[in-house]
């Protein structure tokens, strides 16, 4: 074993380059199983951040379905998800560039099936008795009113579109009964985001295909229900927070009862982002197979619908999504703090588990590889909020006595989301080059209860703020971080918690904001549809409260500004537009504080394009080693830092 170097933190150098991580990494998503063929979707930064379906076929073999340029991806809600349906073989799939959903057989190129228009659709289910696909329809077509969202049902022969429901915000989550002869779906209104409060209804399907008179099973303002399911003798079950953690319920229509399956403080629901997601699956109609998240970590189980017993079935994982069960095996997306997330196929019997693709290829040795400690630490008011810690780590390098690492402070999105400890590459980046690494669920986020998560209601910009800054201080104060060296960063939500840190406390000495936030009532009237009421929540309502928004908002406090801020920004973001970034980046110089914007052209809200990755992760490091004074290890093309002296 070689002798560790002694030098500063942040200037070891590691094996963990962005050149390697966007060459050896890429996305995975959506499992969908058609007979024994196994099929996802793998994001790809080197083809452009591109969407393409991968099969595994009952011989193991595996093989791209997507050509080029197809890109497997809908704009609903401009999140997304939910974007392609298997049935029998045959492929029907959102295509990025047009929004059309496109039809693809076996050995074929895809063939449009819906017509051009400015219509998207997500969610789609199959069926099968009426030749018709069900889905989520986002229209477009009148430009001066805010997109019409509806579920529609489309003609397999023809492309018609045939709207089935109408007249809610937003719809989502359309399951068939077995027997094909009910629809149940989710729907939910302005100003409610849906872990504010759905509705799950069920309606008969008439001999015409279209809707009878529905009926409300759950739900309501003040509850949020998710991820609705039949079970195969057509049980409605679903997930609802009506007692403060997302459990598993079902409904009997005799009676019109709900009944709930098992009570525990974990989540078995998620805050609706994106389409598709389905936590749970039948086994049997006794045997359902579920997810959950306790204490910021994911688990798998078994429910015993009869006995009402729950079973933790034991992974080496510490996330687990896309869940499919194939025969006396499931399917699944899988990660855990030191190992790339991964496609995995796990016999139920035997526990053993085949990996069939991996997120990333790199093999790297863990002495390289920091592993999270889950903390709580002491915030506003007497409470307790949470966060990942990921200590410096590099096998070749120790730093001189008496140093302390500087500390970056991640603010996740959302801001309804959460931090997890899966394995992050980009994470590791930080912590090999000997950063500490703090990624913090602050109040408001998911995965604690309804009433964690509603911490934020009426302070964003105050509860999360004061939790990543007193996360930030509590290790400081441990002094397992040097407290004149603390960074925040975060992008969109994150990059609005990151900015409201650096103007409104004095805790941080530097940061960098993702497509963040600036002024909140720039985001209040010019954003899409999905969010355009989410602040009413969050801040207040918007005219009549345009106060808290000018007081919260970033981009008119920073007079009280003190310290260097990097900003990265897509110019094609809808979400959260340029000129939010510009204003501050101006406001910066003209106040005579070091600042640095870096735009990217076609870029939207998140960076999909592997150069792009490639360039903010290193420009951020860069742009702390110029402010905290330490050496790069590496060569990195400088990034253009006005008013640095």
């Amino acid at each position: 074993m070689s002798e560790q170097q002694i030098k500063p933190f942040g200037s070891w150098k590691s094996p963990i380059t962005s050149d390697l991580i966007i060459s050896g990494t890429i996305g995975l998503g959506s499992v969908a199983l058609d007979g024994e063929d196994i099929y996802w979707l793998e994001g790809r930064p080197t083809e452009g951040g591109r969407n393409v379906l991968v099969r595994r076929s009952r011989d193991g073999k595996i093989s791209d379905i997507t050509p080029q340029p197809f890109n497997v991806r809908t704009r609903v809600h401009e999140y997304g998800g939910g974007s392609f349906l298997i049935a029998d073989g045959t492929i029907y799939f959102s295509n990025f560039a047009d929004q059309r959903i496109y039809k693809q057989t076996q050995n074929a190129d895809p063939q449009p099936l819906t017509p051009e228009s400015k219509k998207r659709y997500a969610d789609a289910i199959l069926d099968k008795s009426r030749d018709r696909l069900i889905c989520v329809c986002e229209d477009h077509e009148a430009s001066e009113t805010e997109p019409l969202n509806s579920l529609v049902g489309i003609d397999l022969n023809s492309g018609e579109v045939e709207i089935l429901a109408s007249g809610s915000d937003f719809y989502s989550s359309p399951r068939l009964s077995p027997d094909g002869t009910k629809l149940a779906w989710i729907d939910w209104n302005h100003p409610n985001m849906p872990w504010d409060g759905t509705q799950l209804w069920v309606a008969t399907i008439n001999p015409d295909g279209s809707l009878g008179e529905a009926q409300e099973i759950a739900g309501g303002t003040e509850e949020s229900v998710c991820a609705p399911l039949w079970s195969r003798s057509g049980v409605l079950y679903f997930a609802s927070d009506r007692a403060n953690w997302w459990n598993l319920y079902r409904w009997n229509p005799q009676g019109n009862e709900i009944e709930p399956l098992y009570e525990m403080e974990a989540e078995f629901g998620y805050p609706h982002w994106v389409f598709g997601v389905q936590p749970y699956r039948f086994k049997s109609e006794r045997e359902l197979i579920c997810t959950y998240s306790q204490n910021g970590s994911g688990n798998l189980a078994m429910l015993d619908t009869q006995a009402k017993t729950l079973t933790t079935l034991e992974t080496p994982y510490t996330s687990i999504s896309s869940l499919k069960i194939k025969g006396n095996s499931l399917v699944f997306i899988a990660g855990s703090p030191t190992e790339p997330t991964q496609l995995v196929e796990m016999d139920l019997g035997s526990g053993e588990i085949e990996i069939i693709k991996q997120s990333s290829t790199l093999e790297i040795d863990r002495g390289y590889l920091s592993v999270p400690d889950a903390i709580a630490f002491p915030t506003e008011n007497g409470q307790t909020a949470y966060a990942w810690y990921y200590p410096p780590q590099n096998k070749d390098y120790t730093a001189p006595d008496g140093e302390l690492p500087p500390l970056l402070v991640k603010s996740h999105g959302g801001p309804t989301a959460a931090a997890s400890a899966t394995f992050n590459l980009r994470i590791q980046y930080w912590t090999s080059r000997g950063f500490a690494f703090l990624d913090v669920n602050y109040g408001g986020s998911t995965g604690y209860g309804r009433e964690y998560r509603q911490r934020l209601n009426g302070q964003w910009g105050i509860v999360d703020v004061n939790d990543c800054a007193n996360a930030a201080k509590y290790l400081a104060k441990q002094g397992r971080v040097d407290g004149e060296r603390l960074a925040i960063a975060g992008g969109s939500a994150g990059g609005f918690t990151t900015l409201a840190a650096l103007a409104f406390r004095d805790v941080f000495k530097a940061g960098a904001s993702y497509y963040g936030v600036s002024d909140l009532e720039a985001l209040a009237t010019d954003t899409h549809k999905f969010e355009s009421r989410y602040l009413d929540g969050l801040i207040g309502k918007y005219p009549e409260e345009k106060e808290i928004y000018d007081a919260r908002s970033p981009i008119y406090a920073t007079e009280r500004l003190s310290c260097p801020i990097i900003f990265f920004q897509g110019l094609e973001d809808k979400i959260v537009p340029p000129n939010q970034a510009e204003k501050m980046v101006e406001a910066l110089k003209s106040k005579g504080l070091p600042v640095a914007y870096v735009p990217f052209p076609g870029e939207q809200h998140g960076f999909r394009r592997g150069e792009n990755i490639k360039r903010a992760l290193d420009g951020e490091f860069y742009f702390y080693s110029r402010v905290f004074g330490f050496e790069c290890a590496d060569a990195i093309a400088p990034v253009e830092i006005f008013n640095l002296e």
